[in-house]
């Protein structure tokens, strides 16, 4: 046994190091990598990441890290052996450094300012809640960032078990109100735009709630919400002085509620977004009344359940009441304009219309006529969605005065004027207004008649300014598409055209049209070439990105055109 004992303590004599040498493993010496000694600056490790901060570290943590690192490389001796070798002796240890506080964390370091403006990244892109409540558990300085209320403008509140039974959601809405009684005095006294999601029983509560704690307020969504009241939209209306937009799509509200809360708010009433129903000719009514005379944003759409009973508008009316509108929605309505009478003069228009949107899935009544009474006095107009008006025609479009007019003043030099037709062919691109044309026709086309010619007289007006042009479904020619698209490569002095998407699905687009157009609008990033007939096998699809567009161009160039 004693030649046994002798031969382990000789084994390990030749691996021991010799006296005074360090032994460095290779954590050690990436740790000293990272954070050298005398650089100022220390590691902080975390379950996920490893930080290098600015200051002494905390010496304590690291003796003892590095003490643990040597006890587990150390082999434990057996009594037999441990009596048997012959004791070093030992240099006298160096005073130990002093003991320094628990380190606070590079969090409370951060200033305050600089936390807040990190969390507001946070809200911006998914919203305060949850967040900011797990994000006030962290420490005491989080928890004074998430508690401004700088943070908590925007809010969306939905029961978390708004789908379960009907037992289980009037719970979970009685649970959230209950936290709300304390969130929103506390948090919500900037808060400027709420957002109500599938409250079925506890909306005046919350309604109240508002009118009490958010002054501030300027926005209300209620989607899918019941038991909104009169008067829980009227004391809002009044609590609210600065509320100017309100959204009831898809929710069961009462039209006299409505009509009240609009009779309290009408004049500062900016945005409104409805769904169609029975109850919403009441509504229109009160917007003909002038009770709305600042209002800028009208939506009116179908819900789920779609209505076929149509809606009667009459636009000369409309256009007294809201003189100020700016953007008009109908979507996927069947709706007729009430007649105008012979010999009646067309009413005022909108003159500050920027966005006309009356796209339907179905085949509607709109038609030349319709169009010019609604914009006739709309110069202004970038927008214009008709997809769906299978009875528009090229030449109804071309006759509308969306493009702006060139004012100049008097008092012109006589040596200036030979400068005017220079100055004005420089601002004919500003003149011309409309950027999106929308005119695709899609699951009807089979059963119309369809115009064949006539697209050109579309593009030779707008194709200075139209960055969006869908034609989808359309019937045009080869040739006719051809002219029409030939006028985005003519462009004068060497601008290229602002065309960044095209539709074309289902069209008689040729290949060498494509080309053409692609090869002159660099900013293309969205072709559609869906269903195209006359196109080659593979390149019928739509392109996304620059580089897709791009790839479908070198297509073209390299094919053999095919026989007809």
């Amino acid at each position: 046994m004693a030649t046994r004992a002798a031969r382990q303590a000789w084994r390990r004599g030749r691996v021991t190091p010799l006296a005074g040498a360090r032994v460095r493993s290779a954590e050690d010496w990436w740790w000293d990598r990272l954070a050298p000694s005398g650089s100022g600056c220390h590691l902080l490790q975390s379950d996920s990441m490893l930080l290098v901060l600015p200051g002494p570290g905390p010496a304590r943590a690291r003796t003892k890290r590095r003490a643990a690192r040597r006890a587990q490389r150390q082999p434990h001796p057996g009594p037999r052996a441990a009596a048997a070798k012959p004791r070093a002796t030992s240099r006298p240890e160096p005073a130990a450094a002093p003991e320094q506080g628990p380190d606070a964390g590079w969090g409370d370091r951060i200033p305050l300012e600089i936390l807040v403006q990190i969390f507001g990244l946070l809200v911006a892109a998914d919203g305060p809640m949850p967040f900011l409540g797990r994000a006030a558990r962290v420490c005491r300085r989080w928890q004074e960032a998430a508690s401004q209320p700088a943070l908590w403008r925007t809010v969306t509140l939905s029961p978390p078990l708004a789908s379960r039974p009907a037992k289980g959601g009037v719970k979970a809405e009685k649970k959230l109100l209950a936290s709300l009684e304390w969130l929103m005095p506390n948090r919500f006294s900037q808060l400027q735009r709420l957002t109500l999601i599938h409250w079925k029983s506890q909306v005046h509560p919350v309604l109240k709630l508002v009118g009490d704690s958010c002054p501030r307020l300027t926005f209300l969504k209620l989607s899918d919400c019941h038991g909104v009241t009169t008067d829980a939209l009227v004391m809002l209306a009044k609590a609210c002085r600065q509320l100017h937009s309100l959204d009831l799509q898809h929710s069961m509200v009462e039209s006299t509620a409505v009509v009240s809360f609009l009779e309290e708010a009408g004049p500062r009433m900016r945005k409104l977004w409805l769904t169609y129903s029975s109850q919403t000719t009441a509504i229109l009514g009160a917007l003909l009344s002038s009770c709305c005379p600042q209002l800028q944003v009208l939506e009116v759409s179908t819900g789920i359940n779609h209505n076929s009973t149509p809606l009667q508008l009459p636009v000369e009316a409309l256009q007294k009441g809201c003189p100020q509108l700016q953007v008009l929605r109908l979507l996927n309505l069947t709706w007729l304009p009430k007649p105008s009478g012979r010999g009646v003069a067309l009413g005022p228009g909108f003159p500050s219309l920027e966005e006309l949107c009356l796209a339907s899935s179905t085949c509607n009544f709109v038609s030349n006529e319709v169009l010019d009474r609604l914009l006739h006095g709309s110069p202004n107009l970038r927008l214009l969605d008709l997809r769906g008006c299978a009875r528009i025609t090229p030449a109804g479009l071309h006759n509308l005065p969306c493009q702006g007019q060139l004012c100049l003043g008097g008092g012109w030099a006589d040596e200036m004027w030979g400068l005017l037709p220079a100055l004005l062919l420089m601002l004919t691109p500003l003149t011309l207004e409309l950027e999106q044309l929308h005119l695709g026709l899609y699951g009807m086309s089979d059963r119309l008649t369809l115009a064949k010619e006539g697209s050109p007289l579309l593009t030779q007006k707008w194709y200075h300014t139209l960055r969006e042009l869908d034609l989808s479904g359309q019937g045009f020619s080869e040739k006719d598409l051809e002219q029409a698209l030939a006028a985005f490569s003519g462009t004068s002095g060497g601008s290229h055209p602002a065309l960044c998407s095209l539709n074309l699905r289902g069209t008689r687009v040729t290949p060498s049209t494509v080309s053409s157009v692609v090869s002159s609008c660099r900013g293309l990033l969205y072709l559609n070439l869906e269903s195209c007939r006359c196109l080659p096998r593979g390149l019928k699809r739509a392109y996304r990105g620059l580089a897709e567009v791009q790839w479908c161009l070198e297509q073209l160039l390299t094919t053999p055109p095919s026989p007809h």
